[in-house]
């Protein structure tokens, strides 16, 4: 094969790791090609959802400081049956994205539901979703190893699977794997200079956005939430009510005055030093905040693939993104394994399906992969200009990739289901909702259109 020769793929059998909102459009693209036999897929959990499936209880495993995308992944709950795995969702949470942009492109979500949906809409609308290909699904599933196999002439996957309920082990072989594992497990809180006598001196003070839950807890206390993301704000903007005021939001990069005004925080600078004598912070600036009880780092989530441990080179080391990839999406040296929904700071949802239309018609031989030269050297380039932020994509890449994806499919005349296509009016939703959701949180959580926050869709002006 020489190299500028499109790879031929041979695959009959896929195995799907998750069966949150990227497992499931993967599933529906794959099964929508009619030439795959065999498609499974292995969900940890007794539901689908992923990260919207939510525990009431929080993990019960915390490591401080947390630096490593090595570290052993949560086990279950203890005590509950069938095996918990909790989330990073807490109860008050609603989608930071208007339902109309949230959506897959053949399910709508309830008209009646909130402009930005509750967490339990989303789950309720995962769950529906999942209807059609409920039957694939191997609950309480937790897939352990994945180990490639290669020889007459093609690689194939060695998927052990642990049954969470009986703890039996199986193995089987598959042509390909889509991992869509999610990347809201591993949690990371900096080695800040004296984080580990302050956490064995005082063990309840820190925690991660993952743990969080409810602002009840913060009642009447002195707290500091690490990060002004999304999380961290929304965190801040729950707790901030009911601890002592004010809450203190400790940020590297300055947060607007109207997010500032929104979760009711003072900002701070990011913390130094920990001083567990005091039970006391340093910032950056000198000042020290004493008899702190409560910091709660809003600091996001590792890349972490466990059972990839024995892939040669590691898709992930430092954990900041995953290595040797063509667009976010297959592995270039093996690639009849791909990874759904890694880039962030995007719509997921369509996103999803766009990657799902992608991976089943390339492994239906009806999309080429380009030359491997040139696909590393596009990683390598768009790594290049990015950093460690790889998978961190820009203001309106998701609006321009789903669009792309849905002109190419649609000129390649290929068969499959058709993935979603942004009108110009949720191109526009989509440059406006940030703004949106602000204004849905100040008004109370009620509004049901964009209109009602006073964002009408213009097709000569975009917005008015």
């Amino acid at each position: 094969m020489g190299p500028q020769t499109p790879k031929h793929f041979n695959v009959r059998s896929i195995a799907i790791v998750g069966a949150g909102p990227c497992g499931l459009a993967a599933a529906k693209y794959l099964v929508a090609q009619n030439v795959f036999t065999t498609i499974d897929i292995f969900e940890q959990q007794s539901q689908v959802g992923g990260v919207w499936n939510y525990s009431p209880t929080p993990s019960e495993t915390l490591h401080v400081p947390q630096v490593s995308a090595g570290c052993p992944p949560d086990p279950p709950l203890q005590n509950e049956e069938p095996p918990v795995f909790p989330s990073p969702m807490y109860e008050a949470l609603h989608t930071n994205i208007p339902r109309a942009l949230m959506r897959f492109s053949d399910l709508a979500i309830r008209e009646d539901s909130l402009i930005f949906p509750s967490r339990e809409d989303i789950q309720e609308y995962l769950v529906e979703y999942s209807t059609d290909i409920r039957h694939l699904i191997k609950f309480s599933a937790q897939v352990n190893d994945i180990r490639l196999r290669q020889g007459q002439g093609k690689d194939q996957w060695d998927v052990d699977v642990v049954c969470l309920r009986t703890g039996e082990t199986s193995s089987a072989t598959y042509d390909a794997v889509v991992v869509a594992s999610g990347h809201y497990s591993v949690t990371y809180i900096p080695d800040v200079k004296g984080i580990s006598e302050f956490h064995r001196t005082h063990p309840t003070v820190i925690s991660h956005s993952k743990h969080y839950r409810t602002p009840g807890p913060f009642a009447d206390k002195k707290v500091i939430v690490v990060g002004n993301a999304a999380s961290g704000l929304d965190i801040a903007a729950q707790i901030s009510p009911v601890c002592q005021k004010p809450l203190l939001l400790s940020v590297r990069t300055a947060t607007s005055e109207a997010n500032l005004a929104w979760c009711g925080a003072a900002e701070v600078p990011v913390i130094e030093e920990f001083l567990a004598a005091e039970r006391a912070v340093r910032f950056q600036d000198g000042r020290i905040e004493k008899d702190v009880d409560a910091v709660v780092f809003a600091t996001g989530y590792f890349y972490a693939f466990p059972f990839l441990r024995s892939l040669k080179p590691p898709a992930v080391t430092d954990g900041r993104r995953v290595r040797g990839l063509h667009k976010h999406l297959f592995h270039i040296d093996h690639p009849t394994l791909a990874f759904s929904g890694l880039p962030i700071k995007v719509v997921p949802f369509p996103l999803s399906e766009s990657q799902a239309a992608v991976i089943a018609r390339t492994w239906a031989n009806l999309l080429p992969l380009p030359p491997v030269e040139e696909m590393r050297k596009g990683e390598e380039e768009e790594a290049g200009r990015r950093g460690g932020e790889l998978h961190v994509w820009p203001e309106g890449g998701d609006s321009e990739y789903i669009n792309s994806v849905s002109d190419c499919i649609s000129q390649s005349g290929t068969p499959g289901k058709k993935p979603p296509h942004w009108s110009p009016e949720l191109v526009w939703q989509r440059q406006v909702y940030s703004k949106a959701k602000l204004k849905f949180e100040l008004g109370g959580r009620t509004a049901r259109s964009l209109e009602e926050l006073g964002y009408e869709y213009s097709a000569d002006t975009g917005d008015k």
